[in-house]
């Protein structure tokens, strides 16, 4: 029930927190962005300090008060120091690149400490993920990559950016939301299964031989037993050559198309998977094809940017494409 409600108000906090500044592609913490707050080791460290102060009152002993002084003092310094951990930090959102649906895509961040500051001990993360810890010690600038988890495929951001510190001592914790506007592209999760219907060649160019078969004549090879008299090279076995036997081959085209036709049965995300499963197959084999989708037409081709263009293609099927 605690942890419910101890949920809940954080999830207020950071909304109020969230609303207060609109999404940066940089931007500079101040004093109007970071909250600073005891911890629970805090909270007990001041209880403390204050049993300690009035013991010192009741018994009137100067050493009791000295005690109480410095933990009280010690206190409020780590309320400066913790605070200056991390004024004067600057995020700088730098890009997001696409990942499929259910794994995470990678996030990357630059951090540019304020003018002769070293930062230490600082956390990042986004809303229930990992954190990432970094220092930034004599460096001005470092990049850090963080991870999100997509759950759906087309454009989606990864929440709001927490940056938190409990330097140096532990007894405070300072923190910031943040709303960049990075997005990542989700591909759709590839769903193995089904085959290409046969004959989806484009018959515009380039072939490749499929193996032994009748069509086109390849050349000469030794005859054995068993193989078709047809076949048999009589011109070259006049001409005292020796007994050998034409070869045929058969040529398949090498341009493939995925069409939203295949697989009627399937509903929308099934089909979008199954074509992303075989359009990673297809790029692994190095094999030309095309995409054709409703509204939607890409050539046939190969390499990693057509890769990525049918996989944006299948990705934004229906959503918005910015």
């Amino acid at each position: 029930m605690t942890e419910r409600w101890s949920r809940r108000l954080g999830a207020r906090a950071r909304r109020w927190a969230l609303r207060r500044h609109a999404p940066a592609r940089s931007l500079t913490l101040t004093q109007k962005r970071i909250f600073i707050f005891p911890t629970r080791a805090g909270l007990w460290f001041l209880f403390a300090a204050l049993v300690i102060l009035l013991l010192g009152i009741n018994y009137e002993n100067n050493l009791v008060y000295a005690v109480s002084f410095v933990l009280l003092s010690l206190f409020v310094v780590s309320i400066l120091h913790t605070y200056s951990n991390l004024a004067g930090l600057t995020i700088t959102a730098l890009s997001a690149r696409p990942c499929l649906v259910g794994e995470s895509a990678e996030f990357e961040l630059l951090l540019r400490a304020g003018r002769r500051r070293n930062y230490e001990a600082l956390q990042l993360c986004w809303v229930d993920q990992a954190p990432v810890s970094c220092d930034l010690i004599d460096d001005s600038e470092r990049r850090v990559r963080l991870y999100a988890q997509a759950v759906e495929r087309g454009w989606w951001r990864p929440g709001a950016l927490l940056i938190e510190t409990f330097y140096p001592l532990g007894l405070l914790r300072a923190w910031t939301w943040l709303e960049t506007d990075l997005q990542a592209l989700a591909y759709p999760r590839p769903q193995e299964g089904g085959l290409l219907p046969q004959g989806l060649g484009s018959g515009e160019r380039g072939s490749v031989a499929s193996g032994r078969g009748s069509e086109d004549f390849a050349g000469l090879e030794t005859y054995q037993q068993g193989m078709s008299p047809r076949h048999i090279a009589w011109k070259q076995l006049a001409a005292g050559q020796g007994l050998h036997a034409k070869q045929f081959v058969d040529h398949a085209d090498e341009q493939l198309w995925l069409d939203w036709s295949f697989w009627p049965e399937l509903d929308t995300e099934q089909r979008l998977s199954r074509l992303c499963y075989w359009t990673l197959k297809l790029a692994r084999q190095r094999v030309q094809y095309g995409l054709r989708l409703p509204g939607v037409e890409i050539s046939p081709g190969r390499g990693g940017r057509h890769r990525h263009q049918v996989l944006r293609a299948l990705a934004l099927h229906g959503r918005a494409s910015q």
